[in-house]
């Protein structure tokens, strides 16, 4: 292995460890609020066991190339992303097709992938923007998208934003990660990740399952 994918491998590394630990953070800033109810603290319970499973993989695997699949249900996995990204102030919600079947995925990389996504929106389109997470079929896969409201990825940026490393603004939170890791989880799966975007009128990340990966007959 070169020094350069050591360096990049080390970066992925640091990236998902510390997202991680910034989502345990917020949780225990919410759960020590005594006003929140049992059902709250287990909620917030269950989440903090996500991201410490996260840690554990990231570290023990730091690749995002290796899969550990199982069946997958999107519309659990999308609600958990959106949870989380609440619990983090992000204006977020759900849109989820009704009667999808269950995936052949690898659930934590996917994860991984959203939560990069999402957090990458929250970043560029502000608090007062809101943010969707969808899942439904496409033409022939299934695609989860990360649509936002904000400024939009200037036209002749917006293959290089998916390169480790690359911040279109370094005055903006961001180790210029996260879209790298999210597209390369997607090509993992034998799928891809899109951007659809009009400098000005937001962003759209699509990332697409195909049939064939997901055990969908």
């Amino acid at each position: 292995m070169t020094e350069r994918a050591d360096r990049d491998r080390l970066a992925i590394l640091v990236h998902e460890v510390r997202s991680s630990v910034a989502a345990l953070a917020a949780i225990a800033e919410i759960y020590s609020d005594q006003s929140l109810d049992l059902s709250g603290r287990r909620s917030l319970a269950a989440l903090s066991v996500d991201a410490c499973r996260a840690i554990e993989r990231v570290v023990t695997d730091a690749t995002v190339a290796s899969l550990r699949l199982q069946e997958v249900d999107l519309a659990v996995l999308v609600s958990e992303t959106v949870g989380g990204a609440i619990l983090r102030g992000g204006n977020v919600r759900a849109a989820v097709e009704p009667g999808l079947p269950l995936v052949h995925a690898d659930p934590l990389r996917l994860r991984q992938a959203l939560d990069n996504l999402v957090s990458n929106a929250v970043a560029h389109s502000g608090v007062a923007n809101e943010i969707v997470v969808s899942v439904g079929r496409g033409d022939g896969d299934i695609r989860l998208s990360v649509a936002d409201d904000g400024e939009g990825v200037p036209t002749a940026e917006q293959e290089r934003i998916f390169e480790a490393g690359v911040r279109l603004e370094s005055s903006r939170p961001g180790s210029g990660l996260g879209l790298a890791v999210a597209r390369a989880v997607a090509e993992a799966h034998g799928g891809e990740l899109t951007l659809d975007s009009t400098p000005g009128e937001g962003a759209t990340f699509t990332l697409s399952l195909p049939m064939r990966k997901t055990g969908i007959r």
